[in-house]
């Protein structure tokens, strides 16, 4: 939708990460908050996160992850269950017991990033976690993430050549640190105009509800 003067416009800057299943959640709930608020142009700007930076840049084994964070596989498991059914309540598919690997997610995050001039960043972190969530998939994998590239419209040889060199990694990793340094420790975290901060996988109606009061403020300060 083009905007006009006379039409409210909300930014949002989502920061979030792809391993992170709440933020899989929030993605979609975010999508039904905007089909509920069609008289506001809304722009995202997704930003990265590290839900986990200790891990290496190759990743690790989900089970020894699921032991070092949790405690043990078991006690996730019964976590897992509660995020399931969340998942499919949101018409989403979450397949913990396809996991293999837990991986570092800096290279996702470049790569939603060069998604900017070439298709939609919403559209290149949507795959990635479906990819990882519902199929499983290694995103420490090289081949993984440039089919995914390609997948939502990018240049597979251009992506390829990236990967394999240091470009934006301090771009992704400077944006992921200042969030911490922020004070945002937790994800997904939503930032309405700059000004309304929500936390966590809300109900649609309630980011809804945040993004008409910010969108309410703006037109009172241009007023």
């Amino acid at each position: 939708m083009e905007s006009s003067s006379d039409t409210p416009s909300v930014h949002i800057d989502v920061v979030s990460d792809v391993v992170c299943p709440w933020c899989y959640i929030g993605k979609r709930r975010l999508e039904e908050a905007i089909a509920l608020t069609p008289g506001i142009n809304v722009n995202i700007n997704w930003r990265a996160y590290f839900l986990n930076s200790w891990i290496p840049r190759e990743g690790i084994d989900r089970q020894t992850y699921l032991e070092t964070k949790f405690g043990s596989v078991e006690r996730y498991a019964v976590i897992a269950e509660r995020i399931t059914s969340a998942a499919a309540m949101e018409g989403l598919v979450y397949s913990p017991g396809k996991i293999s690997r837990q991986p570092n997610t800096l290279d996702c995050h470049r790569l939603i990033l060069w998604s900017r001039s070439a298709t939609d960043p919403g559209r290149m972190k949507q795959r990635l976690m479906e990819l990882y969530f519902a199929e499983g998939a290694d995103l420490s994998d090289a081949k993984v993430l440039i089919q995914a590239a390609v997948d939502c419209g990018m240049d597979g040889d251009l992506v390829r050549r990236l990967l394999a060199s240091d470009a934006d990694v301090d771009r992704v990793e400077g944006d992921a640190n200042s969030a911490k340094e922020a004070g945002i420790d937790g994800v997904p975290c939503f930032i309405f105009g700059s000004s309304v901060i929500v936390t966590g996988a809300q109900s649609p109606e309630y980011l809804a509800s945040a993004i008409e009061r910010t969108a309410g403020r703006q037109t009172k300060m241009r007023a």
